[in-house]
């Protein structure tokens, strides 16, 4: 739902670079670029931010029982 705050693979924190990636990738920079530019150099830390699917909006449009 929201971006784990480390890395699956090497443990290397990630979660503070979403909100800047987003806005720079928005603005129209090349996603790679950008995160070559953040320091994500590795395979894996870069699979995660491609992969992440934010679904925080709908999994709260659900009610609790």
């Amino acid at each position: 739902m929201i971006i784990p705050v480390r890395c699956f693979s090497c443990g290397k924190p990630v979660a503070h670079l979403r909100q800047e990636y987003d806005e720079r990738v928005k603005k129209g920079e090349e996603p790679g670029k950008v995160m070559t530019s953040l320091g994500l150099k590795r395979y894996c830390c870069r699979a995660l931010f491609l992969g992440h699917v934010d679904l925080m909006d709908t999994a709260s449009s659900f009610k609790r029982f």
